[in-house]
């Protein structure tokens, strides 16, 4: 059997459906191989950045369940692999990265030249650092083996990305059947096994504090969004009338019901900061806790409660915030309370924190052209009983979206958490698609897509139903709000006068039917439109006038001191 053909029955015995390339000399065995298997549909994007982050998308919206592979060439293409890689480091998702190389005759080896062969690059040693196991394969008969290994790896404990990089004479060469056999043999007794969950002795005592406990708050962050058990424990939260807020990270997955007051820390919701500088237990599920959610005095950080810190990485827990924390698996920790039971005795604490909401979450942009507190309510009320993926870049448009956006059980919203990558929604928004056959809305500023808009050709190609928020302020408004708070309004880089950039041309040349909108009605009419007919549609939204978010922390402040001040009164 070829190595090459190897690869693409393994990807397939571990139910890796589908994956996303940019054709390169050095991968064209692997691409032939996989295609002709045909049981992973290959997506040819436009760059091997897309690849990588619609390759992410694919456990993103599996909830883990399901890997996506992205592959790309040796050299300039491994490179332009690594921005994606390190996505999926920083956010800790599991995706496999294949990279092509020249033969191992033209590897430079031990020799002190830069280069041997055409486009050589140490791949391995470029993505050591964001990678939980990268390996280059110089025996063929080893791959099988260290391929499934990876897969294992990329999965177990904490998730992340793995790499195999592969040349050319590794990928032609022929091994043993047995070889791959033996390897295919073992996935089918793994995926027979019975998962075995733990009692934890620690977790007795969190039932203790939530007896004790007047005001208890649980807090979800990104090491809980992806747990099995998570729909079960909101409902059994929100039953119980115990709040719960989240980080930017938990927003993606948690979803809104009575107790949910929103996301929390500099760009988060006031009602859901004033639930945490007021609760008595903070119980933290799967959140480093950075600078972000606590702002720069961790002191001042939930400064009436005791904090408990849940994390499966060790070396997460009583990092920045010191406080009581238990080493476990979060879905664990979720089975043991739903086994439980939760006390209904927060009734009097969630309603206080309803009647906050109620003055504290507000539209706050009335003083603009148009609101995206507005659209984003919209968006709400418009997909409220529709299966939808949401993906939102980096900029002000993510911080509006993670802010006002409330989601149900069959949506989810996803964000470039820890690397916070421009240009991340477009290309992630075709994963997010092939991953759950939903439709997407892809949320992005008119600084964003620049990054990947070449894949607007995909979408169009494929025909996918994505639909995308284009938010033009005609600058990079939140590094512009930054200059125009710290540097006297020096803007440079931020703001040019406006762009040469005719958005609507641009989308007509890749085929995708596109909107200007300058009102909410416009808006409202145009996610009518996608809704009744969901197809390629670009709704270019123009807020010229739009160039921060509100609320948000200035450095310095405590959570609950947020500008701008507000009279409650």
């Amino acid at each position: 059997m070829k190595v090459s053909d190897a690869v693409a029955k393994i990807l397939a015995a571990n139910n890796v459906t589908y994956g996303f390339e940019l054709i390169g000399g050095m991968i064209t065995h692997l691409v032939d191989s996989i295609n002709q298997y045909g049981k992973t549909k290959l997506v040819s994007m436009h760059h091997e950045q897309g690849a990588a982050f619609a390759a992410g998308a694919i456990a993103r919206a599996s909830n883990h369940k399901q890997l996506g592979v992205a592959l790309g060439t040796s050299g300039p293409g491994a490179t332009n692999l690594i921005t994606g890689i390190a996505d999926c480091w920083l956010d800790s998702h599991p995706c496999i990265f294949l990279t092509g190389q020249v033969n191992t005759h033209e590897l430079k080896g031990e020799l002190g030249i830069r280069q041997q062969g055409f486009q050589e690059l140490d791949s391995v040693a470029l993505v050591n650092s964001i990678t939980k196991y990268a390996i280059q394969t110089l025996e063929p008969n080893l791959l099988p083996k260290q391929l499934q290994y990876a897969i294992d790896t990329a999965l177990e404990g904490r998730p992340g990305p793995v790499l195999l990089d592969i040349p050319m004479d590794v990928q032609r060469a022929e091994i043993d059947d047995y070889l791959v056999e033996e390897v295919l043999s073992a996935i089918e007794l793994k995926n027979n096994a019975t998962a075995v969950t733990n009692h934890l002795q620690e977790c007795d005592k969190l039932i203790e504090y939530l007896n004790q406990s007047k005001k208890p708050l649980f807090l979800f962050g990104g090491g809980a969004a992806n747990s099995k058990a998570l729909p079960s424990f909101i409902e059994n939260l929100s039953s119980a009338n115990i709040p719960y807020v989240s980080s930017l990270k938990g927003s993606e997955k948690v979803f809104a019901t009575d107790s949910y007051f929103g996301m929390i820390g500099a760009y988060g919701t006031r009602a859901a900061n004033y639930a945490l500088q007021n609760c008595d237990l903070l119980v933290v599920l799967g959140s480093r806790l950075d600078v972000r959610q606590t702002g720069a005095k961790v002191e001042e950080f939930a400064k009436n409660a005791k904090i408990i810190q849940i994390d499966l990485d060790k070396s997460q827990l009583s990092n920045r915030v010191k406080c009581e924390s238990i080493h476990a698996n979060i879905d664990d920790v979720l089975n043991f309370f739903i086994a439980q039971g939760l006390l209904d005795k927060a009734i009097d604490w969630n309603t206080e924190l309803k009647e906050k909401e109620a003055i504290l979450l507000i539209d706050e942009y009335s003083d603009w052209s148009i609101s995206p507190f507005q659209l984003f309510n919209c968006l709400n009320e418009k997909f409220k009983d529709i299966p939808v993926q949401y993906v939102a870049d980096v900029g002000n448009n993510q911080m509006w979206a993670a802010h006002t956006l409330r989601i149900n059980k069959n949506q989810a919203c996803h964000h470039s958490g820890g690397l916070g990558a421009m240009g991340f929604a477009l290309p992630t928004g075709i994963g997010l698609h092939y991953a759950t056959n939903n439709a997407v809305v892809v949320i992005t500023g008119d600084g964003g897509i620049q990054l990947n808009i070449q894949e607007l050709d995909i979408i169009a190609r494929e025909g996918l139903p994505v639909m995308i928020v284009l938010m033009n302020n005609y600058s990079l408004g939140m590094v512009r709000g930054f200059q125009e708070l710290y540097f006297d309004g020096r803007n440079s880089s931020t703001y040019w006068g406006g762009y040469g950039c005719d958005f609507q041309k641009i989308s007509q040349g890749y085929q995708t039917n596109s909107v200007k909108v300058d009102s909410l009605q416009g808006f409202e009419s145009a996610v009518s439109q996608f809704i009744k007919n969901p197809t390629p549609l670009l709704v270019e939204v123009i807020m010229q006038d739009a160039r921060e978010c509100r609320p948000r922390l200035e450095y310095g402040n405590t959570l609950d001191k947020q500008t701008p001040i507000l009279d409650e009164k």
